[in-house]
């Protein structure tokens, strides 16, 4: 939200004399000195422990709200409270009297100078212990882009993102795509520059409080969701508008495609966004009294697989453990033909009236990444439900020809896809929990975990319980007839 008590509240200067030394997400609180969720405030800057520890921060607030006993009183308190407050941590910004996370800044940007300031502190004291590990490394010799820090390979060569309050859901999604326009540009492609411990993405995260709603706040988010609002709103944004070039205007990232696939894109208009992530499917449709076959085209940026339902009931400690549910079990469960129940009667337009029918999905056109979901979450009467099913996938050579309308016209080797990058959820529920992401980068496996990057394994992302896998094309041999 945006807090009208900011320019009242926020100091005109930033001093730098007036800060504590040290790293800013390591600064104690003024009262218990706890050194947990320091929070400075933006009319004294006065450190005290935030929301989650012993809220002194919030009595500083409650402790310089004065009686109004006349009016120039009632005039002086309208007009300062020390109700503004930083997270030294994350530099999210919190507003006591409108009691919420805000984002707007004054007209002097007083808010941003405090943060690059906090920010420049703590990237100074990270780059200087940074440093000093790099020198340790060396004289260890160890590998000079992976060191040991709890039995964990750290991964120096590649950025992890901060967690700015529950935003976890996201820092899955940005580690996992790494592609595509400004404010993403910057943060994607600082993730492997390897000049920082973390870096902050909260320019992009107050950027997407202003264009998807839904997403503001500190609440935790579902990763999926978020995934697919910021496919949408970025593919939108690049058909308005790209490099100032209306997109009426010929332009080679601006392709009409022809007349067949033309209404099976988004708007008929092709962008990174779709020429990435975009897919063709078939869905075809049969009334079972009178046969009338209907076939349509619908554009996909990923595909949302169900967990069949025999691999979903929990086995008792005496069953015997049953067969392994595969990435391929789900696929033919998608794509497989099923009878529509009453809810879903199909309009024939032949019988005039809604009648039994048949459903079968077919993949018409493959993406260049191949997006799929695993649906972990399932609506009950009250809650929704988390379907913990281990999901066995490959990480090599993934084949989608036995799921294609015409695998004939395909070439020999094609339709064969690479993993790149898997989004966990950890937890039991989706307002909960936590989101990590295991991403490959030059034939190497990371686990990003926030801020925390380290050195995986493939058996160990193997193991993983799948919530987004992303699949890349791999390039068909040259030659192949």
């Amino acid at each position: 939200m945006e807090c009208p008590h900011i320019h009242s509240n926020v100091c005109l200067t930033v001093d730098p004399s007036r800060f504590p030394n040290g790293i800013p997400s390591s600064w104690c609180c003024n009262v218990c000195r706890s050194n947990k969720s320091p929070w400075v405030c933006l009319t004294c800057l006065l450190v005290h422990c935030g929301r989650y520890v012993s809220g002194h921060a919030k009595k500083h607030f409650e402790e310089n709200q004065v009686p109004c006993n006349s009016q120039r009183t009632c005039e002086k308190q309208e007009k300062v409270h020390h109700s503004v407050c930083m997270d030294c941590s994350n530099y999210s910004l919190y507003c006591y009297r409108c009691d919420d996370f805000v984002v707007n800044d004054t007209k002097l940007g007083q808010v941003q100078k405090v943060r690059e300031h906090l920010q420049s502190l703590e990237k100074s004291s990270l780059m200087g212990d940074r440093q000093r590990k790099r020198k340790n490394l060396e004289n260890l010799a160890f590998p000079s882009k992976v060191f040991k820090d709890d039995g964990l390979s750290l991964a120096l060569c590649a950025t992890g993102l901060r967690n700015l309050g529950n935003t976890c859901f996201m820092n899955a999604i940005l580690q996992s795509l790494r592609s595509l326009v400004e404010e993403l540009r910057k943060t994607l492609c600082s993730l492997w520059q390897g000049n920082q411990t973390a870096f902050s993405p909260d320019s992009l995260f107050y950027a997407i409080w202003k264009i998807m709603p839904s997403f503001r706040g500190y609440q935790q988010q579902d990763a999926h969701e978020f995934m697919r609002y910021l496919l949408d709103h970025l593919h939108r944004e690049l058909q308005g508008n790209h490099n100032g070039v209306p997109s009426s205007a010929s332009s080679p990232d601006h392709v009409r495609l022809p007349p067949t696939a033309g209404k099976c894109c988004i708007n008929g208009i092709t962008t990174v966004v779709t020429s990435i992530f975009g897919g063709i499917l078939q869905n075809e449709v049969n009334c079972l009294i009178c046969g009338t076959e209907s076939r349509k085209f619908d554009p996909f940026l990923d595909l949302s697989l169900d967990i069949p339902s025999q691999f979903r009931q929990k086995k008792s400690k005496d069953q015997e453990p049953g067969p392994t549910c595969t990435l391929s079990d789900c696929l033919r469960s998608f794509t497989d033909l099923e009878e529509l129940d009453d809810a879903e009667l199909y309009m024939c337009h032949k019988c005039i009236k809604r009648q039994k029918s048949t459903k079968k999905f077919w993949i018409q056109k493959l993406p260049k990444v191949l997006c799929l979901h695993l649906k972990r979450f399932h609506w009950t009467a009250f809650l929704r439900n988390k379907v913990d099913t281990y999901v066995e996938f490959p990480l090599h050579s993934l084949d989608m020809r036995a799921f294609l309308l015409e695998p004939e016209k395909s070439l020999p080797g094609s339709c064969l896809y690479d993993l790149v990058a898997v989004v966990v959820h950890h937890g039991s529920g989706v307002g909960s929990g936590h989101y990590t992401a295991y991403g490959c980068h030059e034939g190497r496996w990371y686990h990003f975990n926030d801020s925390t990057v380290t050195v995986s394994s493939e058996d160990t992302v193997r193991k993983a319980k799948a919530y987004i896998l992303f699949y890349v094309e791999r390039p068909a041999k040259a030659g192949a007839a």
